[in-house]
């Protein structure tokens, strides 16, 4: 008899489909689109993000205040919006200004929920992100281009850092129950050089990074390290300005809850989990042997209590 496992990935295969032409894009993701696809400085990038996170403010701040806001000169502000393609900084707010607006009429505020204490408005944070994910996933053929590139790349190899580690972790964890080798890359330094370089020795083509703020500098030289030694990079992170984003073949983002002392992850969990269902549509065969030789192995062992 199927196992659960079993069931749920033949239940929950992706199905290829595309955004309607008329749905509209987040906010968000409306200011990503306009810096989107532009090489921007350490600085711009500070700018751009600061904008992103800060839109219902940023859009209405004069050009002095902003550069104080982000800590850069009025230059460095007016360079940037000629970098994503305006004529100047007073260009680029007017075309930010409608997009902070709809930002505020789409508000839990402005739709007089309750939000009760702090607790709460983190969980409404963590949603909002959880429906970005949503917005993105509307599109499923790269999510199951890239699971598939990871489902053939044996060893397969997971990268994640520092306050990285938990999700790579949980990745590795669940992708060797439906993958022959993967292998996990922890550790910065000379560490993760080798690894990677096995990795490719061994036939690996592919590595998945994780990369949650703060962006850890060792990240970008394990990425930089796995680009040299031939392996393309599938990375999820929290925002797509990240300077990683330009070391990686593709880029996923899923954005982090900051409400509290800790960020939460619960979009980069759901992305996570949305890979790994690709991974297995990729080669159903293997997923449902796999699943079912591990099965039958924690059935010998007794490793589970009774449900």
């Amino acid at each position: 008899m199927p196992s659960d496992q079993q069931t749920r990935a033949q239940a929950s295969a992706i199905t290829p489909g595309r955004p309607a032409p008329d749905v509209e894009p987040a906010p968000t993701d409306r200011v990503l689109a306009l810096f989107g696809g532009h090489r921007l400085s350490p600085g711009q990038r500070r700018i751009a993000q600061y904008i992103t996170e800060h839109l219902t403010e940023a859009a209405f701040l004069s050009i002095t205040d902003l550069a104080d806001r982000v800590g850069v000169s009025q230059p460095s502000v007016t360079r940037f919006a000629a970098s994503v393609g305006f004529s100047g900084y007073p260009a680029l707010r007017e075309a930010l200004q409608p997009i902070a607006l709809s930002a505020v009429a789409a508000s839990p505020e402005s739709r007089e929920e309750n939000r009760r204490n702090e607790l709460q408005a983190a969980v409404d944070a963590e949603i909002d992100n959880l429906e970005s994910l949503r917005r993105l996933l509307a599109d499923t053929q790269q999510m199951l281009d890239v699971g598939g590139e990871l489902a053939r790349s044996v060893p397969l190899t997971v990268l994640g850092l520092r306050i990285s580690v938990s999700l790579a972790e949980y990745f590795a964890y669940a992708a060797r129950r439906i993958h022959p080798d993967v292998r996990t890359v922890l550790r910065g330094g000379s560490v993760a050089y080798d690894a990677l370089l096995q990795s490719r020795e061994a036939g690996g083509t592919w590595v998945l990074a994780f990369a949650m703020p703060r962006h850890a500098k060792e990240t970008l030289a394990a990425m930089r390290a796995a680009r040299s030694a031939g392996l393309r990079i599938a990375l999820i992170t929290d925002l797509a300005l990240s300077p990683l984003t330009d070391e990686a073949d593709v880029t996923f983002a899923a954005a982090t809850g900051s409400r509290l002392v800790f960020d939460s992850y619960a979009a980069p969990g759901v992305l996570s989990a949305a890979l790994l269902q690709a991974m297995a549509d990729a080669d159903p065969q293997r997923t449902q042997a796999r699943l079912e030789g591990y099965e039958q192995a924690a059935e010998h062992h007794d490793f589970f209590l009774e449900d």
